[in-house]
Parts: C-alpha cells; structure tokens; sequence
C-alpha cells in the first residue's frame, strides 16, 4: 500500500518546472499583499515553495506506509508480539494516506477551477 514511485512524481514536477512556478507564484503574490505565511516564519519551511512542501508531505507519507508495512511483515513472521504498535502504524498510514489523498483532491480540482477562469 506504499507508494511505489515517488521519483515519478518528482520527474513530472521537474518537467513542469513546478518549483520554478510555484515560487514565482509565492513571490509575486507575497510582494503584491505583503503576506507572511503563518507559523512558519523563522523556521526552515519558511522557504519552501509548495511544490517542495508537498514533495516532502509524499514522503513522509510514503515512509509511513514502508513503516506499517516492516511491522506488518514483523507481526506476521514472529519477529514481534506488539498488536497495538503495528495497529498504530497501519492507522498512521491509512490516516496519511487519506489525508494525502483528499489534498490531490483539492489542488486536482482548484487547477480545474484555475484552468476554467477566462483571462
């Protein structure tokens, strides 16, 4: 249940020259309203673009989905006892997961949005 290829994601965010994009984006609109993004100023996300906050958010959501799946794996073999720790894992990363999921949802259907505004 884990994703299998992330470097896919990131070739096709690579050719569309999405971080390019995105942080022109977070420029032009950040200097035209003078906007801070909140909670993050003063941290390291502070200059991210959103392309690679969401690079990142695939990540960590693929390496809670290879978690689940080491303790799967381990439950099945003997290796441990521990029902609850694995059941933890699987919820994190069905959580995670859908979470991540209801996110492609919402920026599939503001880019349709996007695309239907006449200029």
């Amino acid at each position: 249940m884990s994703i299998k290829d992330i470097t896919g994601f990131q070739q096709t965010l690579g050719n569309a020259d999405a971080r390019g994009w995105s942080r022109s984006v977070d420029n032009d609109f950040g200097s035209k309203f003078n906007i801070e993004t909140p909670g993050v100023s003063g941290t390291e996300e502070a200059g991210k673009t959103f392309g690679e906050f969401l690079q990142d958010s695939l990540g960590k959501v693929n390496n809670l989905q290879q978690d689940a799946n080491i303790a799967m794996e381990k439950l099945a073999s003997g290796e441990s006892q521990n029902l609850h720790e694995t059941l933890l894992a699987v919820e994190k990363a069905d959580i995670a997961f859908r979470t991540m999921n209801q996110v492609r949802t919402k920026v599939i259907d503001a880019y349709r949005e996007i695309m239907k505004m006449q200029i």
